[in-house]
């Protein structure tokens, strides 16, 4: 075999291992990708800055390969140094095995961090909460993780066919499926209108 055919052997070969290192390359970094899009609290490790700005923002809670909760907005910023997030937006999904979701959307949110995570997540500004065809309204609301537990201590209106309901703060339990009024309470029956509906307070 003469020298140029020996070097044309070589390039091939070169260009070939160049090819497969490229793909493998790719690959890998496709898959960080989408760990990083699941979560997205996971790029505070590798970015240097105090703070970290993403668009189309999206976390979720998967247990035995069932979603428990999701959370989206329009933009959040990490702040490293407060272990928080700040969401422009939010909307908030809960999934029950039982029911339907319970959906809360808010003005702005923040996302509480221990340890990358989620400790809580606050809700402010024309928060509602949309369950089985019912409505409540409030000015802020707390999701505990531990728990499962949704919480607002401010004034609550909660409207729904057949129903009417307002009072000063509330508690979800996303287990049971029950909503609870704390205070001052006053509640409006029509039973006619509320026949077959499968909303629980208590």
């Amino acid at each position: 075999m003469n020298r140029g055919a020996r070097i044309l052997i070589l390039m091939l070969i070169g260009v070939s291992v160049i090819g497969v290192v490229y793909k493998v390359a790719e690959t890998l970094w496709m898959q960080k990708v989408l760990e990083f899009q699941r979560d997205p609290t996971k790029l505070l490790d590798v970015v240097p800055e105090a703070e970290l700005q993403l668009k189309s923002f999206r976390h979720s809670k998967v247990e035995a390969g069932r979603k428990l909760w999701e959370v989206t907005g329009d933009e959040a910023v990490y702040l490293k140094d407060n272990k928080e997030a700040l969401i422009t937006r939010p909307r908030l999904t809960f999934y029950h095995e039982s029911g339907e979701p319970i959906q809360v959307q808010g003005d702005q949110g923040r996302l509480f961090l221990v340890q990358r995570e989620i400790e809580k997540i606050q809700l402010q500004g024309n928060v509602e909460v949309h369950y089985q065809g019912y409505i409540l309204k409030t000015d802020e609301i707390v999701y505990f993780q531990k728990g499962g537990q949704v919480v607002s201590e401010s004034k609550v209106d909660m409207i729904g066919t057949g129903l009417t309901m307002e009072g000063i703060g509330a508690d979800i339990s996303l287990k049971d499926e029950t909503i609870r009024l704390h205070q001052k309470v006053k509640t409006r029956i029509e039973p006619d209108l509320l026949e077959g509906k499968k909303i629980k307070t208590g």
